[in-house]
């Protein structure tokens, strides 16, 4: 999507780590009844478990151009027509929040996480920080895994906390990041935006594909 040296060295580094995120997302490794519940906000605070910063290793990109350039538009078309509760365009405003990001490349690997942002990358070492579970008014429940950079000098984020609708150790297939640097409890209040990412390996027709069917 873009092209920069970031994504060049992230590419020759990761290619592993890619194919990790492909067969994480593929077809052939059906959730449990449990998994998918909990991936619709619903589940036991008790089966919720810590993960590993490894859980997300690979190189992702942000998918708010995507929205942007129109080619989401069969998923706002889709959740307008299943759902009922939003026009095409409403989705499209809703979102438009939402995915709003200028942190275009992510790259994770040893515990080490680089940011590509407006042609610049910072870069630091996170440490887990635990999770907390989220009640949301509409009654489902949400899960976040906080970390928190460990270089005082880096301009990466210090706090960052991801949330893929997965609430036990296992590869994420794409995930929600809330990137701040005041605090934890700060960042947890944080409700309207949620810059979104997908793997980089995937093209945006087979991003359009997960997004309808996952």
């Amino acid at each position: 999507m873009i092209n920069n040296p970031f994504i060049a060295i992230a590419l020759s580094l990761s290619s592993l780590l890619m194919s990790v995120n492909a067969l994480a997302h593929s077809h052939a490794h059906p959730q449990s009844e449990k998994a998918k519940q909990a991936s619709k906000g619903f589940f036991d605070d008790a089966d919720v478990k810590d993960r590993k910063l490894s859980d997300w290793d690979g190189i992702w990109e942000s998918i708010n151009p995507l929205l942007l350039s129109g080619k989401l538009d069969p998923v706002l078309e889709h959740k307008a027509k299943t759902n009922k509760d939003k026009t095409i365009e409403e989705y499209r405003d809703y979102y438009k929040k939402g995915y709003k990001t200028d942190v275009n490349n992510i790259s994770i690997e040893n515990n080490i996480i680089e940011f590509s942002q407006n042609g610049h990358v910072s870069r630091c070492e996170y440490h887990y920080s635990g999770f907390k579970i989220l009640q949301y008014a509409s009654g489902k429940k949400g899960v976040r895994y906080l970390f928190e950079c460990q270089d005082a000098a880096s301009k990466a984020p210090k706090y960052i906390q991801f949330s893929d609708h997965i609430i036990e150790p296992q590869p994420s297939g794409h995930f929600h990041l809330y990137m701040g640097n005041e605090s934890h409890e700060k960042l947890l209040q944080q409700m309207d935006n949620w810059p979104t990412y997908y793997p980089y390996s995937l093209n945006d027709e087979q991003i359009v594909h997960e997004m309808l069917h996952h």
